[in-house]
């Protein structure tokens, strides 16, 4: 597999910039950090079983540290410009569609939006320029937000479509199933919105223990993104299942991140998920999720998955030639 190019749909920027380049940042810009020392930083903004447990324990470490250094114009060029040719240097990752919310890199207001927006642009140009890449810039709405500020998000990536952004998506934490199935609705106009302006559409679902396959099914019925992300839950319903296959909805798998946070419990109930998702027909991709905040590589989530004998060699090649062909670049 080394030889051949990936193409990662999955990959936030808030988990994946290196430690010594958010270290050169940090100091770059004054920030004040909690720790001296540069490997006491290290075990900051990386997951290890002492402290990340859920999948909230995984965001705090975005939320409190790596999102706030990266919210200046030039922390977010160098972040893109960095990411995309690590991974390409790293992994071989041909094509990539990097997300991240803008929205939480201005400080609350206190720097200008769209002075994010173009430095995101510049450094993926650069990057693209440099390694001969494709890239593409998602949009994360957030379910912790307002209905104001996704609406202007959203607004955002459709004036910023024609250089370079190409979905929407949507994160955060979901709750218990009742609430899930509530709440969905006061995000379909967005939804539409963003399909109407020709926008790729993908939304977190199904990625933990705690939620059931409820937020998949409402997920899929009532908003129609192109993929989900992670959307494991759906292996232990048959409604979603069939769902999922129907739609032609795919699937962006990231498995080592769904490890760490518990999402699921071992390598044997990944075989599991993978096995059935397979039987249904639901298409699923291979992803990061985050390569420094995981400690992983595209190639590490393929090799990890062949050598634990959950994908044979013919079914790794399928999920890495759909990552091509689901993604939002020249869709």
């Amino acid at each position: 597999m080394e030889t051949k190019p990936f193409c990662d749909l999955h990959i936030h920027m808030g988990a994946s910039v290196a430690p010594h380049i958010l270290w050169s940042i940090a100091h770059q810009q004054g920030f004040k950090l909690p720790v001296k020392d540069y490997w006491e930083f290290v075990d900051l903004i990386t997951v290890n079983p002492r402290k990340v447990r859920t999948l909230d324990d995984y965001l705090k470490i975005l939320h409190e540290w790596t999102e706030k250094i990266q919210s200046s114009p030039a922390a977010v060029e160098r972040s893109v410009y960095e990411i995309i040719g690590k991974e390409y240097r790293g992994s071989r990752v041909q094509q990539i569609e990097l997300r991240f919310n803008p929205m939480k890199r201005n400080l609350g207001g206190e720097r200008d939006l769209d002075h994010i927006i173009h430095a995101a642009i510049r450094g993926m140009d650069l990057a693209c320029l440099e390694y001969g890449v494709r890239a593409g810039l998602i949009f994360c709405l957030a379910r912790e937000f307002t209905p104001e500020i996704n609406e202007i998000i959203l607004q955002k990536a459709i004036k910023y479509q024609n250089r370079g952004v190409i979905g929407i998506d949507l994160a955060g934490t979901e709750k218990n199933a009742i609430e899930l199935n509530s709440s969905v609705d006061k995000y379909a106009s967005l939804f539409a919105r963003a399909r109407e302006a020709g926008l790729g559409t993908t939304i977190h679902t199904g990625e933990t223990a705690s939620t059931s396959a409820e937020g998949v099914i409402a997920v899929v019925e009532r908003l129609r993104p192109d993929r989900i992300g992670h959307g494991i839950r759906a292996a232990y319903s048959e409604t979603a299942l069939k769902r999922l296959a129907e739609t032609g909805t795919v699937l962006e798998l990231c498995p080592t991140s769904n490890l760490h946070t518990r999402a699921v419990r071992h390598l044997e109930e990944f075989k599991f998920i993978i096995g059935v998702l397979s039987e249904a027909g639901v298409r699923f991709t291979i992803n990061t999720d985050g390569t420094y905040l995981c400690s992983t590589s595209l190639q590490r989530e393929f090799r990890l998955l062949e050598e634990a004998e959950i994908l044979t060699e013919a079914e790794s090649e399928r999920a890495r030639l759909l990552a091509f062909e689901a993604s939002f670049i020249d869709r």
